[in-house]
């Protein structure tokens, strides 16, 4: 409310009429145009795409299903079990689109005092996943996708990469480095900035190491979207399905790029003398 300067005193929609505004963004499949109508609006207004772009991806966690080893097959393979199809309005509950993944927190060294090291640990979640770049002048998403939390992020490099930035370097993490995507993206004029990954059994290069800092300091940057989504919108897809889910992925981007836009016109206006 307050980001819409509203008062406890002003009519605002309810809940059901944000859903059925939802709702009817899936069915005409228009979060995309939506997006790119305010991309285009930014542009207007001066804000292009420029300095390069960071691409990175978070899952967003979705409530868990509670489902049988069979059921788990079954959807594996891509089939509707049986009591499912035999039962619609429990068919009608079920999200067959989002998917298990662990995430895993990077390893740290041991402690110095002599204690027990901190190992990686890997957190099982349950739900899709956000891939977006922002462009490094602005930190405006300007390209997004939504998949399943299990996709790859290497596999979605080409999908999210804006043509129109007027820089040519990308920065991403190591899980976008594959010979795939470094052939990608010097076949389209761009410059990788994606971090090098260590190959099993040799490690990195001081040159290399040296390079992965540098470049963690620029990547950085989008993690502040992540955190906006996840700690100030308590983003979570109750929603079914994924073009729903893509709804409200996007609106959160286009949202988390309103209150960027925000920002950026109170620096433009002139001091208060």
């Amino acid at each position: 409310m307050r980001f819409l300067g509203l008062g406890l005193e002003h009519p605002v929609p309810d809940a059901k009429t944000v859903w059925l505004v939802r709702e009817q963004l899936t069915r005409a499949g228009a979060i995309e145009e939506l997006f790119a109508s305010f991309d285009a609006h930014l542009k207007g207004q001066g804000y292009l795409a420029m300095s390069g772009q960071i691409v990175d991806a978070s899952i967003i966690a979705a409530p868990r299903q509670r489902n049988t080893d069979e059921e788990k097959r079954a959807l594996k393979e891509g089939h509707i079990p049986e009591e499912w199809a035999a039962n619609p309005k429990r068919l009608a509950q079920k999200d067959r689109d989002a998917r298990w993944t662990l995430k895993r927190a990077k390893a740290r060294p041991a402690r110095e005092d002599g204690g027990k090291p901190r190992v990686e640990i890997a957190i099982p979640v349950f739900g899709y996943k956000n891939h977006l770049s922002i462009d490094r002048a602005y930190g405006f998403v300007r390209r997004f996708t939504v998949t399943d939390a299990a996709a790859h992020d290497e596999a979605r490099l080409a999908s999210v990469v804006d043509q129109t930035n007027t820089a040519s370097s990308v920065w991403a993490d190591t899980a976008y480095r594959s010979r795939g995507n470094e052939a990608h993206l010097e076949r389209n004029g761009f410059t990788s900035k994606i971090h090098f990954r260590r190959r099993p059994g040799v490690g990195l290069t001081p040159s290399q190491r040296k390079a992965n800092r540098a470049r963690s300091q620029v990547r950085s940057a989008v993690e502040a979207v992540f955190a906006a989504q996840k700690h100030r919108f308590g983003l979570f897809v109750r929603t079914i399905g994924l073009a729903r889910a893509r709804v409200k992925i996007g609106l959160a981007n286009l949202a988390s790029t309103f209150g960027r836009l925000i920002w950026h016109e109170k620096r433009r206006e002139p001091a208060a003398t």
